[in-house]
C-alpha cells in the first residue's frame, strides 16, 4: 500500500494542484470523488496525497477548512494584510473596512499596512486602524522602513496580501523575501491606479512555518458581503464596536441614529473614528440591497 502525505497546496493551475511537504512540491491531480461530490481544492487547503513517480501525486483527501475566501479562492488564511496608501494611488478607508468586516465574517485576522510611507506617512489611516484595535504597521517597499516589523507579524502565519492595485502588494512582498521576485506594475499617474500585475492566487513557503500570498486587488476579493452579514451580524465584525454592543437602550439597536445608542455616542466622544461608523452604514445598507 502506498504511503500518503499531508501537505498544503500552493497554487492550482490547469488541474493540477501543487502540494507543499518538507520542501518539495507534489503537481498533484484530485481524485473524481472530488469533482462527484462537487468539491474543489483551493490554495491554502491541507490536504492528504499519495505520492507518484516523477514529483507528481494523487490527491486523496481536503482535510477540514478553518475559513475560505471565493474570490479569490484560498482557504486556511490565517490573517489577511491588507495595505493601503495615502499616496497615489490613495485608498478609500470604505475599502478597508469591507474587508475587515469580511475577513471577521470568515475567522480571520487582519493587519493594515500603511505603504508608500516616504512620500506620504498616512497618518489619519495609521491612527484610524491602530485605534480601531488591529495591528497597523507603516512600511515603505522603496526605503525598507518598517519591513522587519511587517515581517515579524506574518512570522508563523498563513497570510494573504490584498489592496487596491497599484498600492504595493507585490512590492513589499519582494522587499519582505526578494527570493519570490513578483512581477509589479506602475501607477497610472492619470488614473490614479495600477495595473492588475497579479493574475492567480499563489502562497509561497518563505520559511518553515511562513507562508504569504499575492492576491488580485480589491475589486476581485469578495466583492460581495455574505447575505448572513446582518446588521446585528455586521457590527460584530468591527471590533471598536465590541465594547458597546449590549449597552444600548435598546435591545435590537441598528446603531443608525436611534436614541440612546452605545456606539453613537463613542463616536461622538470620538472613542470611534466616524468614517468607520459611516462605513458600517454603507455596508448595512449594501447588505439590505442585496437582498
Amino acid at each position: 500500500m502506498s504511503k500518503t502525505y499531508q501537505g498544503i497546496i500552493l497554487k492550482a493551475i490547469s488541474g493540477f494542484y501543487y502540494v507543499y511537504v518538507e520542501g518539495a512540491l507534489y503537481a498533484c491531480r484530485a481524485r473524481g470523488k472530488h469533482r462527484h461530490a462537487g468539491v474543489t481544492p483551493l490554495v491554502g487547503d491541507r490536504v492528504s496525497f499519495t505520492p507518484l513517480d516523477g514529483g507528481s501525486g494523487a490527491l486523496d483527501e481536503i482535510l477540514p477548512r478553518r475559513n475560505e475566501f471565493y474570490r479569490p479562492a484560498v482557504a486556511n488564511v490565517d490573517q489577511l494584510v491588507i495595505i493601503a496608501s495615502n499616496a497615489l494611488p490613495v485608498t478609500d478607508p470604505y475599502l478597508i473596512d469591507r474587508m475587515t468586516a469580511v475577513a471577521a465574517y470568515r475567522g480571520c485576522g487582519c493587519v493594515i499596512c500603511v505603504n508608500k510611507c516616504d512620500l506620504d506617512r498616512g497618518d489619519m489611516l495609521y491612527e484610524t486602524y491602530r485605534a480601531a484595535g488591529y495591528s497597523t504597521v507603516r512600511v515603505s517597499a522603496a526605503t525598507g522602513e518598517g519591513i522587519e516589523a511587517l515581517r515579524g507579524l506574518l512570522r508563523g502565519r498563513v497570510s494573504a496580501f490584498t489592496g487596491n492595485s497599484g498600492v504595493g502588494k507585490s512590492s513589499i512582498l519582494n522587499a519582505l523575501y526578494p527570493n519570490i521576485l513578483l512581477p509589479t506594475g506602475e501607477v497610472s499617474e492619470k488614473l490614479g491606479r495600477g495595473r492588475h500585475t497579479t493574475r492567480h492566487v499563489e502562497l509561497f513557503a518563505v520559511d518553515k512555518d511562513t507562508l504569504a500570498a499575492d492576491t488580485p486587488g480589491f475589486a476581485s476579493f469578495d466583492a460581495l458581503l455574505p447575505e448572513a452579514l446582518e446588521p446585528g451580524t455586521l457590527a460584530d465584525c468591527f471590533p471598536d464596536f465590541r465594547p458597546m454592543l449590549g449597552t444600548c437602550r435598546f435591545p435590537d439597536c441598528a446603531h443608525a441614529k436611534e436614541q440612546g445608542c452605545a456606539i453613537l455616542a463613542a463616536v461622538e466622544r470620538g472613542e470611534i473614528a466616524r468614517s468607520r461608523h459611516e462605513s458600517y452604514l454603507r455596508l448595512c445598507d449594501e447588505t439590505r440591497r442585496t437582498r
